[in-house]
């Protein structure tokens, strides 16, 4: 098992650019440590034989999704007819960079 103490905890916050309380140290200290002995213990599981899975709720899906299909387009007038301001046949947005 990794030994995660004081000193570890210090690099961690130097890494992280946090400050930290002396209550917060210690229920992070804790925390931390209770986590990696949680994958210390995964460690133990033998997984010869298992196969990598990259998704793993796929086959428990209860509603699949639809295929993607392509449909008609809605016509460009009904289109601008719902946005707030329009130009040359776009919609028109306010600016998001300035020119200098």
């Amino acid at each position: 098992m990794i030994d995660f103490n004081k000193q570890s905890l210090e690099h961690l916050k130097k890494l992280c650019r946090i400050h930290l309380s002396k209550e917060e140290e210690e229920e992070i200290l804790q925390s931390l440590k209770m986590i990696l002995a949680y994958v210390d213990q995964l460690n133990e599981i033998d997984t010869e034989g298992a196969l990598p899975c990259s998704f793993v709720l796929k086959g428990m899906s209860k509603n699949p999704l639809r295929e993607d299909l392509p449909k008609d387009l809605m016509p460009r007038e009904q289109f601008l007819a719902n946005a707030p301001d329009q130009i040359a046949g776009m919609i028109r947005v306010p600016p998001v960079l300035k020119v200098l």
